[in-house]
């Protein structure tokens, strides 16, 4: 990952842990990780945001079904600080940094035949069942670390403006995870493979204008994550990674086309990437199940701010190999659409 002169990437095996938060009132740590098996078609992903300065947890877990389904929870649980990720029923632990995490969940989720739904959640929430649920996943890492904190050359930490950031650090890696998922009287015991990342930082859902993020996993020798970032004034970042022979190269490069559904859902895609080795993949994805999410918030002076975080389980097929992640597509809505829609990522 290349950085301007005079900066440095940093990471270390205690960033796996919660940090001493930062004077923010937004200030948010958070760890996230996904999952699917192919094989019984079962997946889903789990985040944690801890808000100690504002005394809640963003709690989220959402599991894919195999005929479609999909069953959701989130909620605010409160918090009075930030030593560990351990609210709402869902607990991330590290049992070995940048090694083996394991993530348990407990409680109801909102089990959803129509998981479009979920675009007007009080609604969603209403007229759906709530059955108890019940999560215990063991994972690994099959990949390097990916990203870090960026701080000055001599290791101090970048002065920010937390009204505009979204995150002061962010690290990913790639993971494969077994263990079982329990939605009412069914239960899936599950293997596949996903990816994890970890952030901290001041965070505003608002801070980015609109964001493409392809997880992508084929097994324990290949995967990729390819990131396309939209600033709303013509500038757009293209990052990522491919990981092969035991690496991480670096994305150079890349496009993601989308073919959309009449509410700009994503239904298909084809991306386009290129490494600094010079080596270019051909990606094609085809959503399975996808869940439209919202994060909506004031603004100081009293705008009613709306983000739109569409969440596609998504099969995928490069070089002749079939994987599984999500098409995680952010927008900030305008005028009712989302602001990425007519942009050629």
């Amino acid at each position: 990952m290349k950085l301007p002169q005079g900066l440095k990437l940093k990471l270390d095996p205690e960033d796996e842990y919660c940090h001493e938060p930062e004077a923010a009132k937004n200030y948010n740590e958070s760890m996230y990780l996904n999952i699917y098996d192919g094989d019984q078609a079962v997946g889903g992903w789990f985040r944690l945001g801890n808000r100690a300065n504002e005394h809640y947890a963003e709690m989220t877990a959402c599991l894919y079904l195999p005929d479609g389904r999909i069953a959701f929870t989130y909620a605010k649980p409160e918090i009075t600080h930030n030593r560990e990720m351990n609210a709402g029923g869902l607990k991330i632990e590290v049992i070995e940094p940048f090694k083996r995490l394991n993530v348990t969940y407990e409680g109801k989720v909102l089990l959803m035949d129509t998981p479009h739904d979920m675009a007007d959640p009080a609604s969603a929430f209403k007229n759906h069942p709530r059955v108890p649920a019940k999560v215990d996943l063991q994972y690994r890492g099959v990949s390097p670390m990916y990203g870090g904190e960026t701080v000055n050359a001599d290791g101090s930490p970048l002065e920010l403006d937390s009204e505009k950031s979204f995150a002061r650090a962010h690290y990913e890696q790639h993971m494969a995870a077994t263990g079982t998922i329990t939605v009412g009287d069914e239960t899936w015991a599950i293997s596949g493979y996903g990816l994890r990342d970890k952030s901290w930082g001041p965070r505003h859902w608002q801070s980015i204008y609109w964001y493409r993020w392809l997880p992508i996993a084929f097994g324990d020798d290949f995967g990729m994550m390819i990131s396309i970032i939209g600033d709303g004034e013509g500038n757009v970042r293209r990052a990522g990674m491919v990981l092969e022979d035991g690496k991480y190269h670096m994305i150079t490069d890349a496009t993601i086309e989308s073919d959309w559904d009449d509410n700009w859902y994503q239904k298909s895609l084809k991306a386009w990437v290129k490494t600094e080795t010079g080596k270019e993949y051909e990606v094609e994805g085809k959503v399975i199940s996808l869940i439209p999410l919202r994060n909506r918030r004031k603004s100081p002076d009293g705008e009613m701010l709306n983000t739109r975080i569409t969440e596609g389980m998504t099969q995928y097929t490069c070089n002749g190999r079939t994987g599984y992640g999500l098409s995680e597509y952010l927008d900030q809505i305008k005028d009712g659409k989302p602001v990425g829609q007519d942009v050629t990522s």
